[in-house]
């Protein structure tokens, strides 16, 4: 009795939860809405906005540079920001926390910073066919200019990774491994410790892409063994624009700058110049202090929540999405992994995607339809675009009723 009695108050109440939402609150086309876009932006509490609107409204200045009250006042937040961020991961220490605009920006630093200085002509990188395109066009763009390979792992028709086939391509070559912790198409949820298990055999560094991962899982950079690790505030309720890059000290200290100006420096004479200390010889520029603040302050949302039952609400999602559309006849789900994150790609027979995302948007239902930035997942499924609910924390079980009513008039609509 005491433990069902436990379960029932650690439950979430959504209802409360949802009023710390203003967003949620508005209809579209006259009918509530219903906001089932998660993975591609998730929405902002009150904690956010308001912690940014004080940067305007209180302390408006520029960080590290300033001797005056607003200036210490920043630059406070500013590190109080990164710190949570290294918190959230469980990193080494603050100063393995660089702030980038987000999972992009990181994978292109570590591309530029860490990779091209070591590629010659013939070495490998290795991802995997499931990756976002910012975890496949950097590491092309490399490729084209140094003469290495990029290398490809297969996935099975359930949007797993060919765990295998992913190992027998690890060679003498690879200079880095880069994956997906959780698929934005598919939500696959990769076994990113094994993989960096296997890597660590081969002394091959890896990089993860945790974009989709850190909004719904706990997230520990040391215990998974990772050499990098790259994340955005605004798929975690926080702001567009901000993001970081979490990466073993040891490799921030050897690694170049990748961009030059203010900030990331000690000493400037014409003779040549002396870099900061790691993070800020990679914060080139005036940074995003408002953005970094709002992300600090999405991190102690989601902790004041605690990921554990943001993780158990966002599973009873997907697993009644999941019940109710697979009764649907007509209608496939993309990607059935056994492991997933809360999101469920879809096609419904004779209905493209974009139709059907039009006649729900009129049901007040903001649903994702497209290729979702994974051209190679939906040539690997043989569909030109999919149609995608992806679930957060202020998400409802009646959310998902309503997108079902929607889905039907859609289908009788296009039939």
């Amino acid at each position: 009795m005491d433990i069902v009695e436990s379960k029932v108050r650690d439950q979430l109440d959504v209802h409360a939860l949802r009023e710390q939402f203003p967003v949620l609150a508005r209809e579209v086309h006259g009918k509530p809405l219903v906001y089932l876009d998660n993975a591609a932006t998730a929405q902002r509490p009150l904690k956010v906005i308001e912690a940014m609107d004080g940067f305007y409204r209180r302390y408006n200045a520029n960080v590290h540079r300033g001797v005056h009250q607003l200036s210490v006042e920043a630059s406070e937040q500013f590190e109080q920001s990164r710190a949570a961020v290294a918190r959230l991961l469980n990193a080494g220490s603050d100063r393995e926390i660089v702030f980038t605009r987000g999972t992009t920006e990181a994978v292109n630093l570590v591309a530029n910073s860490y990779v091209r200085p070591r590629l010659k002509p013939g070495d490998e990188i290795l991802i995997t066919h499931m990756e976002h395109h910012s975890n496949i066009v950097p590491w092309q763009m490399l490729c084209e200019q140094t003469g290495a390979v990029l290398k490809v792992a297969p996935i099975n028709e359930r949007g797993e990774l060919l765990i295998d086939e992913f190992e027998s391509l690890i060679s003498e070559r690879t200079c880095i491994i880069g994956v997906v912790h959780v698929s934005n198409a598919l939500g696959t949820v990769n076994p990113v410790a094994e993989i960096c298990a296997m890597a660590k055999k081969h002394g091959v560094p890896v990089l993860v892409d945790g974009a989709q991962a850190t909004p719904h899982e706990k997230v520990d950079v040391q215990t998974l063994g990772c050499d990098f690790y790259c994340v955005s505030a605004h798929k975690m309720y926080g702001p567009t624009g901000i993001g970081a890059l979490w990466a073993r000290e040891d490799l921030l200290e050897a690694m170049p700058p990748w961009q030059g100006g203010g900030e990331m420096i000690q000493r400037v004479s014409f003779n040549g110049t002396t870099y900061n200390d790691i993070p800020h010889k990679f914060e080139a520029g005036t940074p995003n202090i408002s953005g970094a603040i709002g992300f600090g302050a999405a991190v102690e949302f989601i902790e004041e929540i605690g990921i554990e039952r943001i993780a158990d609400h966002e599973m009873r999602l997907l697993d009644h999405a999941t019940q109710e559309m697979s009764k649907i006849e007509g209608l496939t789900i993309i990607g059935q992994a056994e492991y997933k994150g809360p999101v469920v790609a879809f096609t419904v027979d004779g209905a493209h995607p974009n139709d059907i995302g039009t006649i729900i948007d009129h049901h007040g239902v903001a649903i994702r339809t497209g290729h979702h930035c994974a051209m190679p997942v939906m040539e690997f499924f043989d569909v030109p675009a999919t149609a995608r609910l992806s679930f957060a924390v202020y998400n409802l079980h009646s959310e998902i009723d309503v997108f079902l009513e929607g889905l039907e008039q859609a289908q009788a609509m296009l039939a």
